[in-house]
């Protein structure tokens, strides 16, 4: 145990320590390896996050970003044709799991779409992502399901999900006799 415990020490320490300025892996794209033959070291990117563990501000600077790309982009050119099959809503922002659909979609579009991705990266894209997110989020039993179905008739309706579990029901009771915040819930 004692053995493991330092060779997780060891292997943490080596995954946090910056590479050494004359480092031979710099040249070859090595995540944390660049520095050789003068280059400048390359920043990393930021980490995705998921909209909805978003909160504020920058919540609403991305959902702002997506919207952009939803409006502009991919319901002029995907959206195709709103009916009871295949709904749409105006108001699709106000849909939590559209909105999570939607941006793990642009996330993905944005990576498909990058040069290191190939020329088949935005086949991928299309075969992987796209029809697999549209065909849900615009399933006629999906989220959307209670929205417009008809472009005459523009409508918006969220519907109720599912009841929170005894569990967390329960939790959430024994939080408020014991005056505490309550836990986990929805």
């Amino acid at each position: 145990m004692d053995q493991s415990a330092e060779q997780a020490r060891q292997l943490d320490s080596l995954a946090s320590a910056p590479p050494p300025p004359d480092s031979p892996f710099g040249a070859f794209g090595i995540p944390g390896m660049s520095g050789f033959a003068g280059l400048p070291p390359q920043p990393s990117p930021p980490e995705p996050r998921p909209i909805l563990e978003l909160e504020g501000e920058e919540y609403e600077d991305e959902l702002d970003a997506l919207s952009d790309w939803v409006d502009d982009f991919l319901v002029r050119v995907y959206g195709a044709e709103v009916t009871t099959a295949a709904p749409w809503c105006e108001q699709w922002q106000e849909h939590a799991d559209v909105v999570a659909w939607l941006h793990a979609l642009w996330l993905a579009y944005q990576q498909h779409k990058d040069p290191e991705a190939g020329l088949s990266g935005l086949f991928v894209w299309h075969r992987d992502f796209l029809t697999h997110a549209m065909a849900t989020v615009r399933a006629a039993g999906g989220p959307l399901s209670a929205c417009m179905t008809d472009p005459d008739r523009p409508a918006h309706r969220l519907l109720p999900g599912p009841p929170p579990s005894s569990r967390t029901t329960a939790e959430t009771a024994e939080s408020k006799e014991n005056g505490a915040p309550g836990q986990g819930a929805g």
